[in-house]
């Protein structure tokens, strides 16, 4: 029975050690998504989202729900969320002199704030967008690589003139 649970924790941590599942994960923070909607943020062929997809769902980390012929995705259980964000708190720990630093050096008034991905609107903070970049003096958080990509190729398109 023992090894049977860090057989099953094995199972659960394979399951998520690919950067494009934990991106998916990501993604699903709070929202569900249709596979098409998760194709356009993340900017991968359709077929390479089923697979990391199915993986998920395997690993009973993402359930499936289908609504007439969309199959929607969502986390099975918010805490995998909680472990994902913990687990990147230990790597800002261990990276303090690389890049990862600016995100230590950030107020925590800075990281709570909730701001909306310019090209798909989601909910993301500083804290947990899987991308930022600084464009003409401002700096923009991206929910994934998709849509960091669609902005870098036509950011007037997404900034806002206020």
């Amino acid at each position: 029975m023992y090894s049977e649970v860090f057989e099953l924790h094995a199972e659960l941590l394979k399951a998520l050690a690919h950067p494009r599942r934990l991106e998916i994960i990501h993604l699903l923070r709070g929202q569900a998504l249709c596979v098409s909607d998760i194709y356009e943020m993340l900017d991968l062929p359709q077929a390479n989202i089923s697979q990391h997809l199915m993986i998920l769902r395997d690993a009973q980390a993402v359930t499936a729900i289908r609504d007439g012929k969309q199959v929607i995705y969502k986390l099975s259980n918010p805490k995998i969320i909680q472990a994902s964000d913990m687990l990147r708190e230990v790597l800002i720990d261990q990276h303090q002199e690389s890049e990862l630093a600016e995100y230590l050096s950030m107020p925590m008034k800075d990281l709570v704030p909730v701001v909306h991905d310019p090209v798909c609107q989601m909910r993301v903070s500083p804290k947990t967008a899987g991308f930022s970049l600084q464009h003409d003096g401002a700096h923009y958080y991206f929910c994934a690589s998709g849509c960091l990509k669609k902005f870098q190729q036509k950011p007037e398109k997404y900034v806002t003139n206020n």
